[in-house]
């Protein structure tokens, strides 16, 4: 076991890692700084990376040592926090230049926002669940591609068999770390294929109902009471991740 794989903390962003109040957010974060020794830090979001760089360049976030960004669709690490090509090889030829074709498949499909953000190896619209055709998935799915809808907002068009969960697992595989040290935390349906990775999990106090009603009965998964950061915090001395303070 090395010394920064004691714990390997990996998490959504918002609503989990950035979710609950100030104080909470700032307890977990000064409980990571104190152990940096012993704890690996990987943010798995929905998020890019210009965001997660202005995040801990201007907040009091933690640097992660790896981002899993895009829902899955880029690996990234390092002070720059930039994308690292071998690992997201794989991904980019499932995804194979995509974003035209798709954007050209769902141009007129009713209920669907194109986000302004030009993501590399995804595609992503909000939806309104009222005019959504019950059709539109299914012609994604046709196409080849993954489609994911979280938090009756986004809607998610993903290379085949790529996501949160399986893309944590290639990185945990390729940075060789102890799977019963891995914590995933998260919030929203993006984040279930974390959790039916069989890692241990959080899913935090906050999480939406269609999560909570998709995990029930994950012996691997602690639906804690607490919100955001402070269900993280809860999950540490649940799942007994406790770890003392790096020595001065």
């Amino acid at each position: 076991m090395t010394a920064r794989n004691r714990l390997v903390l990996a998490t959504d962003l918002d609503g989990t890692f950035l979710g609950g109040s100030q104080a909470e957010q700032l307890a977990l974060y000064r409980w990571i700084e104190a152990r940096r020794r012993a704890v690996t830090l990987i943010f798995v979001t929905g998020r890019d990376l210009p965001f997660i760089r202005d995040l801990v360049r201007d907040t009091p976030v933690p640097q992660p040592d790896y981002v899993i960004g895009d829902v899955g669709t880029t690996v990234a690490g390092g002070p720059g926090i930039e994308p690292i090509p071998a690992l997201e090889a794989d991904i980019a030829e499932r995804w194979n230049d995509a974003g035209p074709r798709m954007r050209e498949l769902l141009a007129k499909e009713p209920g669907l926002r194109l986000q302004e953000t030009p993501f590399r190896h995804r595609l992503s619209y909000y939806y309104d669940p009222a005019l959504l055709s019950p059709d539109t998935p299914e012609k994604v799915r046709a196409a080849g591609f993954d489609c994911l809808l979280s938090a009756d907002t986004y809607f998610d068009v993903l290379p085949k068999g790529i996501s949160k969960g399986p893309t944590l697992l290639r990185l945990v595989k390729h940075l060789q770390l102890v799977k019963d040290h891995v914590l995933v935390a998260g919030d929203t349906l993006n984040d279930l294929s974390l959790f039916e990775t069989g890692l241990t999990g959080v899913a935090v106090g906050n999480s939406e109902p269609a999560l909570r009603e998709r995990i029930a009965g994950l012996s691997n998964v602690h639906l804690s009471r607490r919100e955001g950061a402070a269900g993280i915090l809860d999950a540490i001395q649940h799942h007994d991740f406790a770890i003392e303070e790096d020595p001065q």
